[in-house]
C-alpha cells in the first residue's frame, strides 16, 4: 500500500506539484551587468504554489512530496537548489542537484496544518542566484485520527415531570479536532446509547428531548442518559466519544392530599386549658416543597367551638388544640370533621381531581379531680368600725364539682391577714371580726380565702375577699394645724387676723358640717366668726384692745354635726407686734421673739449646764491621770530590783546537748539518782553543803577536770534545779568559789551575783562556741590551755 502512496506522491511531485522556475533569465542576467543586448525570456509555462503531505505517515525512509526545477537547469549539474523557511533542513530536505523535496518525520495536522517555505536556484560554482526566490506552501493533509470529545460533559439537566413529548431537556456538543473542510473526519452524528425510551437526541444538533409523556417524579425522579457522538457521518470506521446526562424530574403539584385513615381519635382531660395540644393530623402528599403545603380546617360547628386546628411551621401537620375550657360533667365527647387542602393549586392538573381530603375526628373528654369552685369570682363585704370581736362580716361558699356531697374546709391565708383581724368558720365559710376595726387606720382589708376538699388536701382553690370598714362618727374635729399668729399694734378694729380651718378624720357623711366658736364674752379681745364651710375667721373686735406685753390666748371650740355630735377645744396664740408700713413685722414682744427661734430660756439653761458638767468631768479625769503618773514615777525610782549580767556568747545548738547532761535542768525528777544518804529538799536552799571532791594535785586532763566540776555541780544540793531560782544573801559566801569557777572556767551554768540579796543562775554557752573544737584523745591547742590555766589557781583556796 505504501508503494502505491509513494508512486502517487512521486507523480504528484513530478507533474502536478513540480514548479518550473521559468523567470526571464536574460532580462534578469542583463540586470546583473552581463554584456550584450537584453534578451527577454519567456515566462514559465505554469505556476505552482502548494504541496501536500499526509499527516501521521511513518514510512521507513523519507517520503518524496515534490520536486523543484528551473528552466535554466540544463542538466549539466551547474544549478543548485536551496530551501529555507519553516521546517527547512529538519522537517523538509531538498536534493540540491535534482530539487526533490522529502519529508523526514511524521507530521500532525492538529499541531501544525501548513508550512511556508522559500525555494531558490543558484549557480553551484559562484552561488549566484539564477532566478529570484519563490515562496510556496506545504499543507499537511488530514486523516481521521481524533475521536469526538464532549468538553462540557458530564451534563446535568432538569425537566418538569408530566412534560409533553418533545420537551427540550438540554443540548450536548462534541468537538472533533480533525479538519472539518476535508472529508468527513469531523462530521459528527449524535445517538442515544442509554436512556431509551424516555429521551431522544437530535443527530445533528445534539438536543436532548423527552420521548414519552407523563413521566412521574413520584415513580422515578432521576434518569441517566448516555449520548454518543461519532465522526465520519456516523459510518462504519468512524471514531466516537460519549458523555452522560443526568436528568432530574422537577416536582409539580399533580397529587392531591390524602388522609391515611378516615377516623382519628384523641382524648384530653377536662382541666386542659385553652391552647393545650390535643393531637396531630397529617394528610399525605407525595409532592415536594410548596406543592405539598396544606391548610387544615374544622367543618362542623360543635367542634370549632371547643377546638381549633392550625398548620405547623413546616406546613405539613395539622395541630388540634383546645379552644375553650372543657367540662366532663357537661359534655364527655366531641365529633367533627377536618379538611386538608393544598394551598397552591396548578390549574393544569385540576383534571387529576380535587386537591383536598376530609377525615373524621373524635375527641373524648376525660374526667379529672377538680378543686372546689366558689360561687363568685370575688367577694366584696362590709362591716362597721369599732364593732366588738365576733361581728358577722359575710360568708363565702364553694362546692366540689366532682361530688356535691364532698365536704369543704375554709381558711384565710395568713399572709393576707397578718394582723389577724378576721376569722372564718372552717365548715361554712362565715367570716367574722377578730378585733375592733378602725376605719381611720385602714379602710380596706384584702383577704384570700382557701377552700380545700376534706378528702383530698391537694385539691384547693382560692378566692379574693375585699372587706370595707364602714365609718362611724368617732373622731372630734380639730384645727388643721396649730396657729401662732400676730397682730400689728396699729391694726384697725374688725381687721381679719387669721382664717382657722378644721379637720375631721371621719368620712364626709359625718363631717359634712363643722362649726367653730370663739369666746362668748362680749368684752373679749378677739372675735371668731364661723364661715360654715369648716373654717372660721379670727377678727379684732370693733373696739381697740388694751396694750399688753404678753401674747393673747384665744380659746376655740369645734364640733361636728354627726350622730352623736363630737366636740373639741383648741387655743390660738396671738402676739402683738410692731409692724412696718407695708404690714411686715418689725419687732415683737420678747416672748414673741423667742418663739420663732424654737428654744425657750429653760432649754438654753439646760444646754449650758450640760456643757459645763462635761467640761468639769474632762478636767477631773486629766488631773487624776496626771497624779497617778507622778505616783508611779516615784515608786519606780524607789524600787530597786536585781540586775542581770548578760553576755554575748552564742550556744552551739544541738551540739551543746552532747557536751553535758541537761536532763536535770529539764526534769529534776529524771536526773541521776542522788548519792546515798538523807534526801535533801529541792525546794529549800539547805544550810549544809555537800562534800566537795578533792582537787587533783599537779597537772590534770582538762576533760577530767570538766567532768569533775560537772559532777560536783550536779550532786550539790545547794544548787537549784531551775534557771531562775534566787538564794538568800547569807548563802552567797559559801557559793563564792562556785561563782568564781563559773566566771573563769567552762561550766554548764554560771552563778551571777545580784545587787539584791541573791544569785541568778544564768546559762553558759558551751566551750565549743568559745574555744576550738576538741575531741577526746587529742591535745588541746596552746591558746585553749592558756585560757584554762587560771581555773585551778583561782579555785584552789576553796577546794580544801
Amino acid at each position: 500500500m505504501w508503494g502505491l502512496v509513494r508512486l502517487l506522491l512521486t507523480w504528484l511531485g513530478g507533474w502536478s506539484c513540480m514548479g518550473r522556475l521559468a523567470a526571464p533569465a536574460l532580462a534578469w542576467a542583463g540586470s546583473q551587468g552581463a554584456p550584450g543586448p537584453a534578451l527577454l525570456r519567456t515566462r514559465r509555462s505554469w505556476v505552482w504554489n502548494q504541496f501536500f503531505v499526509i499527516e501521521e505517515y511513518a514510512g521507513p525512509e523519507p517520503v518524496l512530496i515534490g520536486k523543484l526545477h528551473s528552466d535554466v537547469d540544463r542538466g549539466e549539474g551547474r544549478t543548485k537548489y536551496l530551501l529555507t523557511g519553516e521546517g527547512a533542513g529538519t522537517v523538509f530536505v531538498i536534493d540540491e542537484a535534482t530539487g526533490n523535496i522529502h519529508v523526514t518525520k511524521s507530521l500532525d495536522r492538529e499541531e501544525k496544518a501548513q508550512y511556508v517555505l522559500l525555494a531558490q536556484a543558484v549557480d553551484r560554482a559562484s552561488n549566484r542566484p539564477l532566478e529570484p526566490p519563490s515562496e510556496f506552501i506545504i499543507k499537511v493533509q488530514d486523516i481521521n485520527d481524533n475521536p469526538p470529545i464532549f468538553p462540557l460533559g458530564p451534563y446535568h439537566a432538569t425537566v418538569p415531570e408530566m412534560s409533553n413529548v418533545g420537551t427540550s431537556v438540554i443540548q450536548v456538543t462534541a468537538h472533533d479536532a480533525d479538519d472539518p473542510s476535508y472529508g468527513n473526519s469531523a462530521k459528527l452524528v449524535y445517538t442515544v446509547l442509554d436512556g431509551l425510551p424516555f429521551f431522544s437526541v437530535d443527530p445533528q444538533t445534539g438536543v436532548v428531548r423527552t420521548a414519552i409523556p407523563n413521566m412521574d417524579r413520584e415513580t422515578q425522579e432521576e434518569f441517566l442518559v448516555v449520548i454518543q457522538a461519532k465522526d465520519m457521518g456516523g459510518h462504519m470506521g468512524g471514531l466516537s466519544g460519549s458523555t452522560t446526562v443526568t436528568v432530574t424530574l422537577s416536582d409539580v403539584n399533580d397529587n392531591p392530599p390524602k388522609f391515611p385513615q378516615s377516623l382519628y381519635q384523641f382524648s384530653v382531660v377536662e382541666t386542659a386549658g385553652p391552647g393545650t395540644l390535643v393531637g396531630r393530623l397529617r394528610a399525605q402528599d407525595p409532592d415536594l416543597g410548596d406543592n405539598a403545603l396544606m391548610a387544615y380546617s374544622i367543618l362542623d360547628g360543635e367542634g370549632s367551638e371547643a377546638f381549633s386546628i392550625s398548620t405547623d411551621a413546616r406546613g405539613r401537620d395539622g395541630l388540634l388544640t383546645v379552644r375553650k375550657p372543657l367540662d366532663f360533667e357537661t359534655r364527655r365527647s366531641y365529633s367533627f370533621r377536618v379538611e386538608a387542602t393544598n394551598t397552591l393549586i396548578d390549574p393544569a392538573y385540576l383534571r387529576r381531581g380535587p386537591f383536598k381530603d376530609v377525615a373524621s375526628v373524635r375527641v373524648a373528654v376525660q374526667d379529672a379531680p377538680e378543686p372546689p369552685a366558689f360561687t363568685q369570682a370575688a367577694y366584696i363585704l362590709a362591716v362597721p368600725e369599732n364593732k366588738s370581736p365576733g361581728t358577722l362580716v359575710g360568708q363565702v361558699s364553694a362546692a366540689d364539682l366532682d361530688s356535691q356531697a364532698s365536704p369543704i374546709r375554709y381558711s384565710i391565708l395568713p399572709d393576707t391577714d397578718p394582723e389577724h383581724c378576721f376569722s372564718i368558720e372552717p365548715e361554712d365559710g362565715t367570716i367574722r371580726t377578730a378585733v375592733p376595726l378602725d376605719r381611720e387606720a385602714r379602710v380596706w382589708h384584702n383577704l384570700t380565702v382557701l377552700a380545700t376538699e376534706v378528702d383530698s388536701s391537694a385539691q384547693a382553690s382560692r378566692v379574693q375577699v375585699a372587706i370595707r370598714t364602714l365609718d362611724e362618727n368617732d373622731n372630734a374635729p380639730q384645727l388643721a394645724e396649730p396657729h401662732d399668729t400676730f397682730v400689728c399694734e396699729s391694726a384697725a378694729p374688725g381687721q381679719l387676723i387669721q382664717v382657722l380651718r378644721a379637720l375631721d378624720r371621719d368620712e364626709v357623711g359625718n363631717n359634712s358640717r363643722i362649726s367653730l366658736q370663739g369666746p362668748l364674752d362680749p368684752d373679749a379681745n378677739f372675735t371668731v366668726r364661723d364661715n360654715r364651710d369648716g373654717s372660721a375667721s379670727l377678727l379684732l373686735p370693733s373696739r381697740p384692745a388694751p396694750p399688753r406685753q404678753a401674747p393673747y390666748l384665744v380659746p376655740i371650740e369645734l364640733w361636728d354635726w354627726g350622730q352623736p355630735a363630737l366636740r373639741s377645744t383648741a387655743t390660738v396664740t396671738v402676739s402683738v407686734c410692731r409692724c412696718r408700713p407695708d404690714g411686715s413685722v418689725a419687732s415683737c414682744r420678747p416672748e414673741a421673739q423667742l418663739s420663732p427661734a424654737g428654744l425657750s430660756t429653760g432649754a438654753l439653761l439646760a444646754i449650758v449646764t450640760c456643757v459645763g458638767t462635761l467640761l468639769a468631768l474632762v478636767v477631773l479625769f486629766v488631773a487624776l491621770r496626771r497624779q497617778k503618773q507622778e505616783a508611779l514615777m516615784v515608786l519606780e525610782e524607789e524600787d530597786v530590783r536585781e540586775n542581770i549580767i548578760t553576755y554575748d556568747d552564742e550556744g552551739g545548738g544541738e551540739e551543746d546537748t552532747e557536751a553535758f547532761d541537761i536532763s536535770a535542768l529539764q526534769n529534776p525528777d529524771g536526773a541521776a539518782p542522788p548519792a546515798p544518804g538523807p534526801t535533801a529538799r529541792r525546794d529549800v536552799l539547805p544550810w549544809a553543803r555537800a562534800p566537795r571532791q578533792p582537787w587533783p594535785h599537779g597537772p590534770a586532763d582538762v576533760a577530767q577536770l570538766l567532768a569533775l566540776r560537772l559532777r560536783g555541780a550536779d550532786d550539790d544540793p545547794s544548787v537549784p534545779p531551775y534557771d531562775s531560782v534566787q538564794v538568800n544573801k547569807r548563802n552567797f559566801q559559801p557559793l563564792l568559789p562556785t561563782l568564781l569557777q563559773g566566771m573563769f572556767c567552762p561550766r554548764p551554768a554560771r552563778m551571777v551575783p545580784s545587787i539584791t540579796h541573791g544569785l541568778i543562775l544564768a546559762p553558759l554557752a558551751s566551750s565549743r562556741e568559745r574555744e576550738p573544737a576538741h575531741l577526746p584523745g587529742q591535745e588541746l591547742q596552746p591558746p585553749v590551755a592558756a585560757s584554762l590555766e587560771l581555773c585551778p589557781a583561782v579555785s584552789r583556796p576553796w577546794a580544801s
